[in-house]
């Protein structure tokens, strides 16, 4: 820059600094331009390897493998952007840019991952702004008097002062720890669930396992981080904890019986049940109730207290084979072999019925107008229905019958009349 641009600026209280702070700065700035550029490439070309290596073995985690390449490319950034911060010992201008770049990047990785996990936009919005202000601060050796003056803004209760600087990192930690465990529970559900060893009750109970266990740790992981003194809240929590005793005695009764009924395997995901009225295949067991779908697409949520108290029918305990029987009458005059014969080929013909074992025919009794019989056949899908099975071999055997000349009687009554009266009422004639 010439000598009369120099004096024009000092005119107006400018002054630039000196020319080593100068070539220092654009020394940073290409330096900053670099990483961001490479982070980019690294994204480009290695993104969608590393969002299909996610999916595949890790699972979708809320969207978080979507996002892999553009988490890739700003965590590279902001890799290289740290490595450069850490190189030198830059000047105020140089560490400016630096700073401001290595904190975007990084707010901008923060954000995609919370959002990858399903958070609230506002929620890694203001994650990603304080972890930005954070480090280009600190960049820029501003972050003691940020800190300082955070501190300075609060009230105290009791012994313990509440500021501005406590109650971001509250946010800060809670959102984090949110995070954290919402993507470990999806990794380790995922893993599970590819482990081969497990049956479907065995990986249920050790996802809900695994969850308590995940939750347990980030607990005193937060405490920890928040310098949270548990001592003092003995009293409190003696008397909280009797309360809450009483008032979720029901939920952690629910809660220990689902895991019993996992541990027993008496009743796993899949299962067809009786309960009562509600009949149905077991779709998933929670916390609190068992999802139960009925034929009808309805979802009965019957809580695990009462699976463990009620009797309850399994079609599928031990041996998913049901046997469905199928009541027929047919006539007296009907030739009872052939209508045996019709019965055992309309069972056989239809496609849920077992070959193994074989349907049967059993004579049950002589009724009132009709010799009854039960046609007993098997099925191994009971989660699709019984109704349905019933009803196809009654319209095989309506057809067969037909052909057959087999008769379906009805009910008929003799009417036997001992007299008919000698004469008719007063007023009336005779018929």
């Amino acid at each position: 820059m010439t000598r009369q641009a120099l004096d024009w600026l000092a005119q107006y209280g400018i002054t630039l600094p000196p020319t080593p702070y100068l070539i220092e700065a654009g020394v940073a700035c290409i330096f900053a331009i670099a990483g961001l550029v490479a982070g980019w490439y690294i994204g480009r070309r290695f993104g969608p390897r590393l969002s299909e290596f996610w999916k595949e073995r890790v699972g979708g985690a809320e969207g978080l493998g979507d996002r892999m390449g553009v988490i890739l490319r700003h965590g590279s950034a902001a890799l290289i952007l740290s490595f450069v911060s850490a190189l030198w010992p830059w000047h105020l201008l140089a560490a400016t840019g630096v700073g401001l770049a290595l904190g975007a990047a990084t707010a901008l990785v923060a954000i995609e991952v919370l959002r990858g996990l399903s958070l609230p936009r506002w929620a890694a919005w203001i994650v990603g702004a304080v972890l930005f202000v954070a480090i280009f601060s600190n960049a820029i050796g501003g972050l003691e008097v940020i800190t300082a003056a955070m501190e300075r803004i609060g009230f105290a209760v009791g012994s313990r002062r509440f500021t501005l600087m406590s109650l971001v990192t509250i946010i800060l930690v809670s959102t984090l720890l949110f995070a954290g465990v919402r993507l470990a529970n999806r990794v380790i559900g995922h893993s599970v669930q590819r482990t081969k060893g497990f049956d479907p009750a065995q990986k249920l109970l050790v996802q809900k396992l695994s969850g308590i266990a995940v939750l347990v740790a980030a607990f005193f992981i937060g405490v920890d981080f928040l310098d949270i003194d548990l001592t003092t809240f003995a009293v409190f929590s003696g008397g909280l904890g009797l309360a809450i005793g009483f008032g979720l005695q029901k939920t952690v009764g629910n809660l220990f019986a689902g895991i019993i009924l996992l541990m027993d395997r008496s009743i796993k995901p899949g299962d067809v049940i009786v309960v009562g009225d509600s009949f149905g295949w077991v779709n998933k067991i929670g916390v609190r109730a068992v999802s139960v779908i009925t034929r009808d697409g309805k979802e009965h949520l019957i809580p695990n207290e009462n699976l463990m108290t009620q009797e309850v029918e399994n079609w599928s305990y031990s041996d998913r084979n049901v046997r469905v029987r199928i009541p027929v009458g047919v006539s007296y005059n009907a030739d009872l072999k052939l209508a045996q014969e019709l019965m055992l080929k309309a069972a056989q013909d239809s496609p849920r019925v077992l070959k193994t074992p074989k349907p049967n025919v059993w004579l049950a009794g002589y009724g009132e107008s009709s010799v009854d019989h039960e046609i007993l056949a098997w099925i191994n899908d009971p989660e699709g229905g019984v109704g349905n099975v019933r009803s196809d071999v009654l319209n095989r055997l309506w057809h067969l019958f037909k052909e057959n000349g087999i008769e379906i009687p009805f009910p008929q009554r003799d009417v036997h009349v001992k007299s008919w009266a000698d004469a008719a009422k007063p007023g009336m004639d005779r018929a």
